[in-house]
C-alpha cells in the first residue's frame, strides 16, 4: 500500500536518499517495481530529529497530500534539512481518505511510527480495537487509518518500554479480533518505529507472505567492494538504511530482511536480527 525508508547514522541531507538515488523514495512513489501498487501518489510524510539526541526531544513532522514527485515543498525541505535519524513515507490509499492526518509517519511524544500494508477486515473490527486504546493515548489518534490505530494499540501494549514485545502483542490481538470476524489473515505489512535513538523494523504478515523489506550493507564493506563508486562518499561510516525496496541497483548494497523478522538498528549503528511471530 505504501513505500517507506528509515535512516540512522551520521547527519545526512534528507534529499540524498529521498530524492537523489536512482530508485529514491520519490522515484518509487511514481514507479515501485517491488510494491503491491506501482504508484504511491496519495500523499507523503517526513519525520526527523534535530541535532540533539536528548531523549526528551520530539521529532519534527511534515505531511502533504500532494504526490511526492509533484511537491516543490518536499524538495526544498529535503535539500535544506540534515538529520541523524529520519523516517520518510509515500502513501497509496486503500480506503481511508486522502488527508494530512492519514499520512505517515505518525508521532507520539518522541516516537515515530510508519507502516506499509493493511489490516484486512479493519472496518469490522475498528470500533472494538479503538475502545482498547488507553485513554492517555486515545486523543492522539487524529486520522482514520488502520496504521495509526496499530501505533496507538502498540503504545497501549507497552511500546515505549518493550517495542518488540509490544508490537507482537498488538499484532496478535489484531489477528484474534480478525478471526472473531471471519478474517483468517488480518495482518499484512512492514512496520518501523523509533524513539529517536534506536530503530525497530518488522516484516510480518499473518499469511507469512509479507511486503518486501531490506536494510543496507555496512558502508565500509561497500567501500571495499566498490572503491571507485563516488556516491558512497556522501555517507558516514555509521549510515544505516531500512527500506521497502533497494534505492539502487548496486549488487550487495541492500540485504533482504527475512519473513517474520525484527531488525534493530542500535544507537551505535549495529544491526540486530531476531525472529518475530514465527509460525508454530
Amino acid at each position: 500500500m505504501c513505500r517507506w525508508l528509515a535512516y540512522s547514522g551520521d547527519p545526512l541531507q534528507i534529499s540524498r536518499v529521498v530524492l537523489d538515488t536512482k530508485h529514491s523514495l520519490v522515484a518509487q512513489s511514481l514507479n515501485s517495481p517491488l510494491g503491491a501498487e506501482t504508484v504511491n501518489g496519495d500523499g507523503f510524510g517526513l519525520g526527523w530529529y534535530g541535532p540533539s539526541r536528548d531523549p526528551g526531544d520530539a521529532p519534527a513532522v511534515f505531511h502533504s497530500i500532494e504526490p511526492a514527485w509533484h511537491d516543490e515543498n518536499l524538495r526544498e525541505l529535503a535539500q535544506a534539512v540534515e538529520s541523524q535519524l529520519f523516517f520518510a513515507h509515500v502513501r497509496a490509499a486503500a480506503g481511508p481518505p486522502i488527508q494530512q492526518t492519514n499520512c505517515h509517519p505518525f508521532r507520539y511524544g518522541r516516537w515515530l511510527f510508519m507502516h506499509n500494508g493493511a489490516i484486512a477486515g479493519f472496518a469490522a473490527m475498528k470500533r472494538e480495537l479503538l475502545l482498547e486504546v488507553a485513554p492517555e493515548f486515545f486523543l492522539g489518534i487524529r486520522g482514520t487509518t488502520d496504521s495509526e490505530l496499530v501505533f496507538h494499540l502498540a503504545l497501549t501494549h507497552g511500546l515505549m518500554d518493550e517495542p518488540i514485545e509490544a508490537m507482537a502483542r498488538t499484532l496478535r490481538r489484531i489477528e484474534e479480533a480478525g478471526r472473531a470476524h471471519g478474517v483468517t489473515a488480518a495482518v499484512q505489512g512492514t512496520f518501523a518505529v523509533t524513539d529517536g535513538a534506536t530503530v525497530w523494523a518488522f516484516r510480518y504478515s499473518s499469511a507469512h507472505r509479507s511486503r518486501t523489506l531490506f536494510h543496507s550493507e555496512d558502508i565500509d564493506v561497500l567501500r571495499a567492494m566498490y572503491p571507485d563508486f563516488e556516491r558512497l562518499r556522501v555517507f558516514g561510516t555509521r549510515a544505516r538504511l531500512i527500506v521497502s525496496e533497494p534505492l539502487n541497483d548496486l549488487p550487495g548494497a541492500f540485504i533482504e530482511v527475512p519473513e517474520s523478522t525484527a531488525v534493530v538498528v542500535t544507537p551505535d549503528g549495529a544491526y540486530e536480527h531476531q525472529p518475530f511471530l514465527t509460525p508454530a
